[in-house]
């Protein structure tokens, strides 16, 4: 069995392929990693876990085999969202961290996301190098002296976010919530900070439990109804939702509607501009929608386009370079934050420009629109089956001029394939990096062409 890391770490189901063997061979491969490149053993690694079934045990014993290899190892004493583990990484100035999660996969997923010393999900250039340790299976001397101690991440991460978040402002909004923690890690973090603020929070789901409900935990729009609900009865200002671990947000306006990432991303991206005054530029994946090129163009910043997994976005919140990067998968994080997505940051973001600039979502989102125009966005799957999978590596590696009778004006490969039409639509596939489909994106400028573009590039995947 090979282990691979994908766009967001190693994910597989429980006691299939994710054992305690090959918890110890993947956090063995990571200390000899850091040994090698001189980051070295006796220094300290943050392991956590999220709120997954054996979620302590396999974090447990990640930490033995860390403190085997003379490591410090900072151990999380209750279930932590990943960007908490990103600010712990720093503020304790570790070598690394190991968060045992899989984030909005299925619940009977497990998996380790290894992040580097600045608190980044390790690139792919690292996890490789990891691949290969695994695979020739020749991990350096043990060490010794190596210490395991209990660890609280949560007060030094939310102080952090006091010196981000305007949340004088929030508070004199006197603005409702309610926060569906979709039962993960988010609970008594994003409620809570709100609440030392005097606000009021209604919590759902704010109770471990390993099946999430029988469903993913992925705050999605179909995956939200109950805080859609709670929304429109109670007449609240906003609807707040995290995933599994933290790091994925959803929002529901005030009149119910789902705010898609790809708009918030946009919107957070205009308000950050106009509200901070920053001037760097704005980054998205290859997947997101061109939503945020045209805020980006009518505030005059720089765009930065990144193949899919926040680790690239991250690479230029190191630098300084963007004030805001996001994906349409929900992640986001901001200039002077962690090179990590984090959904408590976007939701508290959000809950901001609703306070300051006096307007519900839906009508900041119709002001965008009537500057930049509007654009539709989507997404579908197809199950990755062994005869998909045969012809996946030809089509993608196709030519085509058109599709469906429209005209190909670029085809972009930075990450998958990417049609970019005539009229600036564009259709994008390709493999997932944690699941076994490969994904559709489109987008086009209203929703009948968008419903159109995404079958034509179903057809032209399957044909």
């Amino acid at each position: 069995m090979a282990i691979r890391f994908g766009t967001s770490g190693w994910r597989a189901i429980i006691a299939d392929e994710f054992t305690y063997k090959n918890v110890r061979l993947v956090t063995e491969a990571i200390c000899s990693y850091l040994t090698m490149s001189n980051a070295g053993s006796r220094h300290t690694l943050i392991i956590g876990h999220d709120s997954r079934f054996m979620g302590e045990s396999f974090s447990q014993i990640a930490a033995e085999t860390a403190k085997d290899r003379g490591f410090r190892v900072l151990l999380c004493e209750n279930p932590t969202p990943t960007p908490t583990i990103s600010n712990a990484i720093r503020s304790e100035k570790a070598v690394g961290g190991i968060n045992f999660t899989a984030s909005h996969n299925p619940p009977e997923y497990q998996g380790i996301k290894f992040s580097t010393a600045d608190g980044a999900p390790a690139l792919p250039e690292i996890t490789k190098q990891i691949e290969q340790i695994i695979e020739n299976t020749s991990p350096s001397a043990e060490a010794s002296g190596g210490t395991i101690e209990k660890f609280d991440a949560r007060p030094k991460y939310l102080d952090d976010l006091k010196t981000k978040i305007r949340f004088d402002l929030i508070a004199a909004a006197k603005g409702r919530y309610a926060y569906d923690a979709l039962w993960g890690t988010g609970r008594s973090y994003l409620d809570r900070v709100l609440r030392e603020y005097g606000l009021e929070v209604e919590t759902i789901h704010d109770w471990r439990d390993v099946t999430f409900g029988g469903k993913s935990p992925e705050p999605s729009e179909k995956q939200v109804g109950e805080l859609q609900e709670a929304v429109k009865t109670q007449n609240l200002t906003l609807g707040l939702a995290t995933d599994g671990d933290g790091d994925r947000f959803g929002i529901i306006d005030s009149n119910g509607a789902f705010i898609t990432p790809n708009e918030l991303v946009a919107l957070l991206a205009d308000y950050l501009a106009e509200s901070r005054g920053w001037t760097e530029g704005l980054a998205r994946s290859v997947a997101t929608s061109h939503l945020i090129d045209r805020v980006a163009e009518s505030r005059g910043l720089k765009l930065y386009e990144t193949p899919v997994g926040f680790k690239f976005i991250g690479e230029l919140i190191n630098k300084d370079e963007i004030i805001l990067g996001g994906e349409e998968s929900a992640g986001l994080s901001i200039k002077g934050h962690y090179p990590e997505k984090d959904g408590i940051l976007a939701c508290l973001l959000a809950a901001e420009a609703v306070a300051v600039r006096g307007k519900s979502l839906t009508e900041q989102l119709n002001e965008l629109y009537s500057r930049v125009g509007k654009l539709e966005s989507g997404r579908i799957g197809v199950g990755l089956t062994a005869e998909i999978a045969e012809s996946l590596k030809e089509k993608l590696a196709r030519e085509p001029s058109e599709i469906g009778g429209k005209k190909i004006e670029k085809i972009n490969r930075t990450d998958g394939v990417k049609f970019i039409f005539a009229d600036q639509s564009w259709m994008l596939l390709r493999p997932s990096g944690t699941e076994p489909m490969v994904r559709i994106y489109a987008e086009t400028e209203n929703r009948e062409d968008l419903e159109v573009l995404l079958e034509q590039g179903r057809r032209y995947l399957l044909g």
